[in-house]
């Protein structure tokens, strides 16, 4: 008897896969048909919502349909219950890079107190936003930030981050001294290519704007982060 209810309780198992399969293959079938632009799907899994299936493009984008393909959604996904917004915290766990993965030698670090807390930075010297973020980060002490310099602004961004990576003093205080005093860094020359390295590693690991911080659990987190919410990633990273 046990053994005929564990036959049929695979017997459902296997029907139940096979009917996700059938489902994942009508809502790519009916996609690429109505809208033949989307970019190619990567994956297609339920979500906590009956009914809602979470599209996965160009490896983190998340959108969401219905199990027929018939509506597409473009949003974030927020369960009231806990005031989780599902959709940040799925492409935060998509686009995490493994922190000791970073290409440490083409960047420099600004050590405040003990420094036993990690963080990396992507920045373009001519961001606004990266200003912002540095005049707020002053606040944060016991960190390590791995600044790695990320020309992509045009204009005159690769001579800023030249003239700040190859300076004879120190890079972090130069940086400083511009991002949050405007004091323009002196013309410097070296070898360089530690930028275009970094240009390399941002565009294979889809890094696309400024500052763009990466912490210790591998969590990235895009735009100018106020003193707080860094605090709790830097507490969450531990």
């Amino acid at each position: 008897m046990k053994l005929l209810t564990r036959s049929l309780v695979a017997a459902v198992l296997a029907i139940a896969g096979l009917g996700a399969f059938a489902q994942e293959a009508i809502i790519r079938k009916n996609l690429a048909e109505r809208y033949p632009n989307l970019p190619k799907i990567d994956e297609i899994s339920k979500t906590p919502v009956p009914g809602l299936y979470e599209i996965r493009l160009n490896q983190s984008d998340i959108m969401y349909s219905d199990e027929q393909g018939n509506f597409l959604i473009q949003g974030s996904l927020i369960d009231t219950r806990t005031k989780t917004d599902l959709t940040e915290e799925r492409q935060s766990k998509l686009s995490a890079i493994d922190f000791k993965d970073l290409p440490f030698k083409d960047a420099f670090t600004i050590v405040r107190g003990n420094g036993k807390r990690k963080l990396a930075v992507f920045e373009d010297p001519n961001c606004g936003y990266c200003k912002r973020f540095e005049r707020d980060l002053v606040k944060i002490d016991n960190v390590t930030v791995h600044v790695f310099l990320y020309p992509i602004l045009g204009g005159d961004s690769p001579e800023k981050s030249r003239n700040i990576w190859c300076t004879k003093g120190d890079k972090g205080k130069i940086f400083l001294d511009w991002m949050t005093r405007d004091v323009m860094p002196p013309a410097a020359n070296c070898d360089a290519t530690a930028l275009g390295r970094n240009l390399e590693f941002g565009k294979k690991s889809r890094i696309t704007g400024t500052p763009t911080l990466i912490f210790a659990n591998g969590v990235r987190a895009p735009g100018a982060l106020s003193a707080d919410r860094v605090e709790k990633l830097l507490a969450d990273a531990k």
